[in-house]
Parts: C-alpha cells; structure tokens; sequence
C-alpha cells in the first residue's frame, strides 16, 4: 500500500513539475525571451513528441533568434516522421523570413498541391497560413478544395477571410450565401455582421448591406430575405421599416405574429412611439390571440400615459378599467393589473388602490417570475408612500427567488437606491459597489453614477449635508411629484453652489425642465455641466440629451450634428454613443438607400 502511495505522490509530483515547465516557458515566450524559452519547449517536446503546439513553438523561438537553418532542420526531420501537408507552410514561411520568397511560395503551392489531392486538408493547410497572415494563400486553400470536392463549403471561411482583406462586399454576399443555404448559421453570420456594422464609421458598409439585401427582397420571393432584411432594420433601429418586412413574413407564415408584437415593444422602448403604435394596432386588428391582445394594449397604454396631462388620466384610468374587465383579473393580465396599479398611484395619487389590487393579484396562482414581477411593484409603490423597510423586504425577497435573473439585478439597485431615499447612505454605497459589476449596463451606469455622488459628496462634507438634500428632492422626482423635486433641486444648487453636489443637480434640473417642454432653460442646464464640470460624469449625457434637443424640438439640426460628433469623437464608452452615430450619420447627409 505503502509503495503504491508513493508511486502515486511521484507521479503527481511529475504532472506539477511538468505543467510548471510548460507556464514557466509560455511566460518566457509571452515576454519575448525567447533563449530563455526555447531549451524549455525542447524539453517538454521531448516528452511529448507528437505535441504539435510546442513543436511550433521551438520554431517560433528559432527564428525569432534567426536560427533559421535549424528551424529547417527541425521541420524537415517532421516531415520525414509525419505527413502533414501544413508542414509545407511552415517549412516555406521559414524561407520568407529569410526573404527567399520564390522557395518559401514553391513550398505554399506544395501545400495546396496536397490539398488538391486530398481536399479535406483544407481546414488545416489554410489555419496555418491563417496564423502568419497569409490571407491570399489561405484563401487559396479554400477555393481549392471546394472546386476539388464541391460537397465541401468553404462559404463561411472564405467570406471572413475576403473581410480581413478589405473585400467587403464580397464578403458580405458570401456571408449572405452561406446564410441562405445554411440557416442554422444565420446567427452567427448575423453576429460578424453586427461587429463590421459597429465599426462603420462611414456608413458605408451598412449602406451596402441594405443595398445588397433590399436586392435579394426584390429578385426572390424567399421570406428568408424578408427576415434578413428586417433584422437589419433593428440593428439600425429603424422599427417602420422593420415593421413593413415583418409584414410579408407575416402574409405568409402567419406564425410570425410574435416578432410584431416584439419589433412594437423594441419601437416603444425607444420612444419611436408612431411607428410603435401603428404596429401595435396593426397586432390588434390582426390577432384572436388574448395574450398577444393584451401585451398590445399594456404597450398602447403606456404610450400613452408617457405623453398624457393631468387632463388625460381620468380617461386613461377608465380604459384600464375597461381592459380588466374584459379580460379579467387572472394571471394572464397580471401585467395590466400591475400597470394599472402604477397608474393608480404615480398618476392618480391613490397608493391604497394600487397595493389593494396587487394584494389581490398575489392571490392569483402565479409563477416565481409573475410573482416577482408584482412584489417589484409593490416595494416601487412602499416607496412611493415612503414605508421603506416594507419595499426593502419586497425587494430583497426578488432577489433572492430569482438570482441571476435581470429582475434579480433591477431589485438590487431598487433596494439601493431606496437605501439612498431612506439616507442610509453607508449602506447604499456598499451595494452599488457590488453593482457596478452588473452585466446589465444600465444598472451597471446607474450604479457607478451612485457610487461617484455618495463617495464625492462624503469626502467633502462629512455631515453629508447636500446629499441629504439630493435625496429628498430625488424622491420627490421619484414620487412624480416634479415641482415640489425642482424646488427643492434648485435649492442645493443655491446652497451648494460650487461643490460636487452641483454636476448631478444641474442634470436633474435640465431634465425636469426638459419633460416639462422648456427646452431652452432645458439646455441652459446642460450648457452649465458642459461649461463648468468638463471632467464630470454627466458630460456624455449632457450633450445626448442636448443634441436630441436640438434635433427634435429646436429643429436646428446643425448644432445637434455638432453635439452628437462630439460624442462619437469623445466618449466612445458612452451608453448614448451608437445612437449619436447613427444621428451623426443621418444629419451629415450619408447616402441611404
């Protein structure tokens, strides 16, 4: 038993020594040490002789030493012990380094000899000339072995490959070609598209992807193109043109019903409200479905308390009445029930109706989500009334029966920021500093915006005096109460002028007086942060919310332009900077097709 341990504490002892070597060597190589690195891999190849990967490296090492005969030797040596057509690329890109180009292309050609007799070296032949960036002859490759054995399909490759060039356009129609006759890989064509559309900064190659699409609509009656088309016109954000495509999906796989009710929801979450409330209606005039009708009307209902006046609630209450009605109060209109009970209290000021009737909806045999999705409410209404310590309850109770889940992370900053309300402000600044790590990048924004204001606001007044005030007017801002919050914002800015109080303030002001429709002090405001608090945190916002302005109110759409370059040019981490691009674009006059 005894050697048996012993045999096994030997053996794991040679694994860790081992895997040390093998790092140790990796850092050497890493850092370009490569004399240091080089007797190491020969160590570890020798035990490991079929190993390719460190094989490769004692090349790598040999001919960034300029050892170049050796590396030959070593390549030759493999040749005669194993056939791998690949060799031939490293044996002649050993040759152009020495800038022996006729012998090193003799070599390539080789290799693609090989390829031609046996097409299924392709994939390794073109990796390795991948690996030296030898595009061309990669590429090369591929053509080969699918005009070889046209069963292979190389479209994908190729197409990727045509992109590292520079070829674009060719790209991109292989990349359409391999779609359509590959379905399965659309989303993964649709997400290279996605990273070459995010590098645009001309809009060229967006113009050339509708181009070509809005072509293949109009030669073929493949829904395919339809759907492509469409999916484009999201990424792009604009839902009207998405909408007249989802159409004739529509027409002819009325199973596609879904993807209208999502493009309404997407065109309403970015407050393109016209186009959203025609394909809402669109759904409504269309659809027997209760659940699609229902998610139609939560979504046109919302809309319309976004714009509505005081004169609008009394008719607003009366159709979510009427919706309830007609639907009745099951879990399946429990999102009419929860809006109607946001409705009740942010709008109408009658809190008591609004928990009373999600009380009620609690009752309702409904999912973990369904449920979590209520109690939300619920804790946003205890807060609303101010009963803090019943919303953190509600709060922490989400997330801890859905962890992980988006809800779970929207709970947590609700909880922080009802921590700030309550001017806990110690314990606020704990959990957003867990929740500056957030997937979700809005939370992710929200709480490094909290951390900044807690921990500025501290250091500079330890009786925390103006962010006291902040909190107040805050929840005030947060109860819809937005006269009472813009007085008391306007008074930090009196009291508190000059400190770090003042950027965070003047952007809440700027954006109730924006809200308010008076666009002109609106940008008053922003101007102020733009002029005095340059290195501030807001600055982005400023000038996003400025610009949009400028745009859509003012109609002055040089200096929106103006303002939206600005975004693009400095703060390309923005939240706001692929809508100022698009803007940008538009506004600068960029062909659209």
């Amino acid at each position: 038993m005894l050697q048996k341990i012993a045999f096994f504490t030997l053996l794991m002892s040679s694994f860790w020594v081992s895997a040390q070597n093998e790092q140790l060597a990796l850092d050497y190589f890493d850092k370009g040490e490569f004399q240091k690195a080089l007797p190491l891999f020969e160590e570890i190849s020798t035990k490991q002789p079929t190993n390719y990967f460190f094989f490769q490296k004692i090349i790598e090492c040999n001919q960034q030493l300029q050892q170049y005969e050796k590396a030959e030797i070593l390549i030759a040596k493999r040749k005669e012990k194993y056939f791998q057509p690949f060799l031939f690329v490293e044996l002649g890109y050993n040759y152009q380094l020495q800038k022996k180009i006729e012998i090193a292309e003799k070599n390539y050609d080789l290799a693609i000899l090989e390829v031609k007799k046996e097409p299924n070296y392709a994939y390794q032949v073109a990796n390795s000339f991948e690996k030296k960036v030898l595009l061309t002859w990669a590429l090369k490759t591929y053509e080969t072995a699918q005009k070889e054995n046209p069963n292979l399909n190389f479209d994908y490759q190729s197409a990727m490959l045509q992109g590292q060039l520079g070829n674009l356009e060719v790209m991109l129609n292989k990349l359409l070609d391999y779609s359509f006759n590959n379905p399965e890989g659309t989303p993964m064509v649709q997400n290279q598209l996605t990273r070459f559309l995010t590098d645009d900064a001309d809009g060229t190659f967006s113009a050339t992807v509708r181009k070509n699409l809005l072509l293949r609509t109009q030669k073929s009656q493949e829904v395919y193109w339809n759907q492509f088309l469409s999916w484009f016109f999201v990424q792009q954000k604009e839902y009207g043109k998405a909408f007249v495509q989802e159409k004739a999906v529509y027409k002819r796989n009325p199973e596609s019903f879904y993807n209208i009710v999502t493009l309404g929801r997407m065109a309403m979450e970015e407050k393109q409200f016209e186009d959203a409330k025609l394909i809402l209606e669109f759904v409504l005039e269309n659809t027997q479905d209760l659940d699609l009708q229902m998610r139609a009307h939560h979504f046109l209902i919302s809309m319309e308390i976004a714009s509505a006046t005081l004169k609008d609630y009394p008719t607003i209450d009366i159709k979510l009445q009427e919706l309830l009605k007609k639907y009745g109060i099951n879990p399946y209109s429990t999102d009419l029930q929860i809006l109607s009970a946001h409705f009740k209290t942010f709008y109408l000021k009658q809190s008591k109706l609004g928990i009373e009737l999600l009380q009620n909806t609690l009752k309702l045999p409904l999912n973990l989500r369904e449920q979590a999705k209520v109690k939300m409410e619920l804790a946003d209404i205890m807060v609303y009334d101010e009963k803090f310590n019943q919303a953190i309850l509600y709060y922490a109770q989400v997330e801890d029966n859905l962890k992980n889940d988006v809800l779970a992370h929207e709970a947590s900053l609700k909880l922080a920021k009802t921590n700030f309300y309550k001017k806990d402000f110690d314990w606020t600044l704990q959990q957003v500093k867990v929740l500056k790590q957030s997937p979700s990048l809005l939370i992710a924004n929200d709480a490094v915006e909290m951390f900044l204001l807690i921990q500025d606001n501290s250091a500079e007044d330890s009786l925390r005096t103006a962010l006291q005030s902040y909190a107040t007017a805050d929840l005030k801002l947060y109860q819809n109460k937005k006269e009472e919050a813009l007085q008391f914002f306007l008074a930090i800015l009196q009291k508190h002028k000059g400190e770090s109080i003042e950027e965070g303030t003047l952007f809440k002001v700027g954006k109730i007086y924006e809200e308010k429709g008076d666009f002109n002090k609106a940008l008053t405001y922003f101007q102020n942060i733009l002029e005095n608090h340059k290195d501030g945190i807001y600055k982005d916002e400023a000038l996003y919310f400025s610009a949009e302005i400028y745009r859509k109110q003012l109609l002055d759409n040089e200096k929106a332009k103006a303002l939206y370059e600005k975004i693009v040019l400095e703060h390309p981490d923005s939240l706001y900077y692929t809508e100022s691009r698009k803007q940008y674009r538009t506004l600068r006059g960029d062909s659209t097709i």
